[in-house]
């Protein structure tokens, strides 16, 4: 992630290489557009999340299988998107095809537990070293029922998080998330700024932020919070941020917050959604080798299926298993979701699939920084496990500020453009990254590389 020496980029050449690029892929989905059409008439903005939007209009799929997709204009890809990082899987895999298919016949769903979830608690207790486990719905679920935990286990009301990571859309979390510098104050007393409208400020106010990689700031912000009178419950972070591309821990970092709030009395919660069981049999927690009190996941847990969960120790757990905490949910632990996570699990994110993985990543990383260092582009490809991204900066990304100030979102938008029109389907957003699966080969990763090389060659022409 050295910094190198890059090219002056023309700003000029950029925009209009986005223009051409837009106009063929608005040329090549016609039928998207239709659809498009069809749909804003009863969904709102046309599709099911607000996060499926985009200008002129989405791409629809129609179905998946292995490392591929295909849009309903017929157009094939590879699949980088893997569904916000879900299909860790892979499309249609076996195994999990098996396993659903063969649930489905059983009855899909009871409001009662199921053998296929206790097998499932085991397994992750076995994978991330905490003895027990609460299944939810989606990691927006997981991550307000663990910040309810241990609100409960402290009997304190505040919450610490890291600015500018996403936990999820719940009032505690959807607040400093993404901002214009002259909104967010100073790093060492950052504003607690609601994302969007329709969350009370007596909640946003309620939920703290500092700085990722900074673990003095963070001892400062919880000691000026006990000094306030408002001693922080938890702190809630990705243990590598992946709401700014992929930002990895500094050394020491997570080992000195493990140190901290352990020492203050406030529950640690890492929010596995989008590391857990995606970069290592046992995540982030195994990766780094630093236990939280908390663990929440989702995604890759359900193989497709909603799914997702709390674990923690059997301390933060006493509140749940006392019936102090109220943690309910009608699908929680749903047969289907519980099937197809028993099957991902057992047979599918195997030892031999997380070297496959692992041999992906670092084909993809080598592959687009030799771009990178061949045409003197501003930027760095970084990633881990089955997550990574080409990051367009010609400093290291640290935390929110860093890639609020050097970040180039204009390059970010071209090459989505140029993947998607060279059969890469990839996740759109400055904020993004890829997530490959299990089924991915050798040759996807270079279809992506080429794509990039496409981009690189004619902006420096």
């Amino acid at each position: 992630m050295a910094t190198h020496a890059t090219a002056e980029l023309d700003r000029t050449r950029i925009a209009t290489l986005t223009a051409r690029e837009q106009q063929r892929l608005d040329e090549r989905t016609p039928e998207s557009r239709a659809l498009y059409e069809r749909a804003r008439k009863s969904l709102s903005g046309g599709v099911a999340s607000a996060y499926q939007e985009r200008e002129p209009w989405p791409i629809y799929l129609s179905h998946g299988a292995g490392s591929h997709v295909w849009d309903v204009d017929g157009n094939e890809m590879v699949d980088f998107h893997n569904g916000f990082g879900a299909m860790v899987q892979g499309h249609a895999h076996p195994a999990i095809v098996r396993a659903v298919r063969e649930r489905v016949a059983l009855g899909t769903h009871f409001a009662a537990p199921t053998e296929d979830a206790i097998v499932v608690a085991e397994e992750l207790s076995h994978r991330f070293g905490l003895p027990r486990w609460r299944f939810v719905n989606s990691g927006t679920e997981a991550t307000m029922d663990a910040i309810r935990i241990a609100r409960a286990h402290t009997g304190r009301d505040t919450v610490v998080k890291i600015f500018g990571s996403y936990h999820g859309h719940h009032d505690y979390v959807m607040v400093s998330i993404g901002f214009f510098f002259y909104d967010i104050g100073y790093s060492e007393i950052y504003s607690s700024l609601p994302y969007g409208a329709g969350i009370p400020k007596a909640v946003s106010d309620l939920t703290v932020s500092v700085p990722f990689n900074d673990a003095g700031a963070m001892e400062r912000r919880l000691e000026r919070l006990f000094e306030e009178g408002r001693p922080p419950a938890c702190v809630i972070m990705e243990p590598a941020m992946m709401n700014l591309g992929v930002v990895m821990p500094e050394p020491g970092y997570l080992e000195a917050v493990r140190e901290l709030t352990r020492r203050l009395g406030v529950v640690l919660i890492f929010d596995e959604v989008k590391t857990g069981l995606c970069i290592a049999p046992g995540g982030a927690t195994e990766w780094f080798g630093v236990t939280a009190d908390l663990v929440t996941l989702a995604k890759t847990l359900g193989g497709g299926l909603p799914a997702g969960a709390i674990g923690g120790s059997e301390e933060l757990f006493e509140v749940v298993e006392r019936g102090t905490v109220y943690q309910v949910g009608t699908y929680n632990g749903n047969p289907l979701s519980m099937a197809a996570a028993r099957a991902s699990l057992l047979e599918v994110l195997t030892p031999d699939a997380y070297e496959h993985l692992e041999a992906l990543e670092e084909r993809l990383l080598t592959g687009c920084q030799a771009v990178i260092d061949r045409y003197a582009l501003p930027g760095y490809a970084v990633g881990v496990g089955a997550k990574g991204c080409v990051t367009f900066s010609p400093a290291r990304i640290v935390d929110y500020e860093t890639f609020k100030a050097h970040q180039d979102g204009e390059l970010s938008e071209l090459a989505w453009l140029y993947n998607m029109n060279r059969r890469v389907f990839m996740t759109p957003g400055r904020e993004e990254e890829w997530t490959l699966s299990v089924l991915h080969v050798p040759e996807d990763c270079d279809a992506f590389v080429a794509a990039f090389e496409e981009m690189a060659a004619d902006l420096t022409a």
